[in-house]
């Protein structure tokens, strides 16, 4: 007989092993990592030793308004403060993986009563079992219990410890994913407020511009009356002043909801933006350096953070496959059980206790554990696909924004040139039209001409600085 329960022992737990056979992941590779370039600009070499990506924000930045803006967007920023509060929801989640890997132990206490039939098994035992000499089984049969029970799953295939591994990954690619969030939120407030101060320089002109086109029509009312200009010409210049004094009111309603997109970003209710503009024009961006594309790999944390979610993604495929074999589990009670509660004292009777393991596996019917497997494994490609086009995203971010620099430099340069022609153009057309050696139209194209090529300029500069913003945060920088 023993020998038979040996041979059935074995047969069962040879089917459980063959039918908790596991499935492969699919084996997936990084090749856009391999083949990352080993510079950003082919015709020229980069130093790895000079990368702007790894400064400081605060010695990159040294405007001390934009630094004072960008202090308190990193306190009061919602984005940021919601960012931070997925962090710790991650953190969470890491405790308790973790705690599936230790015993769960519980107290309780209970009570009850029970009434077994007269002539079943238990009530006919009952009925000729005596508690004491001369004394019956009580009829209907009370319970009261009190103990510790404890449960423990042993991870003999460490499914628990892969767990806890992937939600640890989470974790860290969240603490990323908030790296990013800063680098993202300085990038915005340095943009807007230069974006800010290019606003507030192209109302100087304007004004400037509605000035001088008063003084146009001063004199084109002036040469009226002495019978050396017409109608016409008055006109003209009233037209081309009215739709300066609109521009005016259009840039000041473009000021105000610049200077609330950046109190937005501040997490404040509207209020003025301190600032100083009469140094924008003059402001040299700092030079940018950006080291070698491998680099991006370790500076940027929105790459950091897809590879973090590449490794917690890989780690649920394993625990997933887990899921195939046999899980080990061992319980255990000890307390104290009698169906009296004055019989609870009585020592040793009284002490009750468990010890029970099963190892179980599924057989048959296993729909739901290929179901979340093959979930895991798409999740995984998924992540890869993912990862890959953050690297190729901040690589060409990076290539894009070193050539833009280059042309816009080039850019501001002619236009500073044209600026300096223009306003040259306007003292001879005017100086002529005095003279009436020159009609009204030469003066209003010189003018709008100058007026055009100073907003530009203007422009041009705003873009100068936000072009160097941006390659810094491409760089992996701001977040330090």
């Amino acid at each position: 007989m023993k020998i038979y329960n040996k041979y059935i022992g074995a047969i069962a737990l040879s089917l459980v092993l063959t039918g908790c056979r596991a499935p492969m992941a699919t084996v997936i590779k990084d090749e856009v990592k391999e083949n990352l370039p080993q510079n950003f600009n082919q015709e020229e070499q980069q130093d790895a030793n000079a990368n702007s990506g790894t400064t400081p924000w605060r010695q990159f930045f040294t405007d001390p308004n934009l630094v004072s803006l960008i202090e308190t967007a990193l306190k009061n920023n919602q984005e940021l403060l919601i960012t931070l509060q997925e962090i710790e929801i991650a953190k969470s989640g890491v405790l308790a993986k973790k705690g599936r890997l230790t015993p769960t132990v519980s107290a309780g206490i209970g009570a009850g009563v029970k009434k077994a039939g007269r002539y079943t098994s238990e009530g006919a035992g009952d009925a000729t079992t005596e508690i004491e000499p001369g004394r019956e089984m009580p009829d209907p049969l009370g319970n009261f219990e009190g103990g510790l029970m404890a449960n423990w799953e042993i991870d003999i295939w460490k499914k628990l410890r892969t767990e806890k591994e992937a939600a640890v990954a989470h974790y860290l690619s969240t603490v990323e994913g908030k790296n990013f969030v800063l680098s993202n939120l300085i990038e915005e407030v340095a943009d807007n407020y230069y974006e800010l101060l290019a606003l507030d320089n192209q109302l100087d002109i304007i004004q400037q511009y509605i000035k001088l086109q008063e003084r146009a029509l001063e004199i084109s009312k002036i040469q009226k009356e002495a019978a050396a200009a017409t109608e016409l010409a008055v006109k003209k210049f009233e037209a081309e002043l009215a739709k300066s004094k609109a521009s005016e009111y259009t840039i000041r309603q473009d000021i105000t909801e610049k200077e609330n997109e950046i109190n937005a970003l501040l997490g404040r209710y509207p209020q003025p933006i301190v600032r100083t503009k009469e140094s924008f024009m003059s402001t040299m961006p700092p030079t940018v350096y950006t080291g070698i594309p491998s680099q991006l790999l370790a500076n940027r944390p929105d790459i950091k953070q897809a590879e973090l979610e590449l490794k917690a993604s890989k780690l649920d495929v394993e625990a997933a496959r887990k899921e195939f074999y046999p899980s080990l589990e061992i319980s255990a009670t000890l307390g104290l059980e009698a169906f009296k509660p004055s019989y609870l004292v009585k020592l040793p009777e009284s002490i009750a206790s468990g010890l029970a393991g099963e190892l179980a596996g599924p057989l048959i019917n296993k729909s739901a554990i290929k179901a979340n497997f093959q979930t895991a494994d798409a999740k995984q490609i998924q992540s890869l696909y993912e990862y890959d086009k953050t690297i190729l995203r901040a690589y060409l971010d990076v290539a894009n924004l070193m050539s833009k620099v280059k042309n816009i430099d080039q850019y501001y340069q002619m236009k500073s040139q044209e600026t300096k022609a223009l306003d040259q153009s306007i003292d001879i057309a005017n100086q002529l039209f005095r003279n009436s050696r020159a009609d009204y139209l030469e003066v209003l194209l010189n003018q709008r001409d100058a007026l055009d090529a100073k907003m530009e300029l203007i422009e041009a500069k705003q873009k100068q600085l936000s072009t160097v913003v941006d390659i810094y945060k491409s760089l992996g920088g701001g977040w330090k």
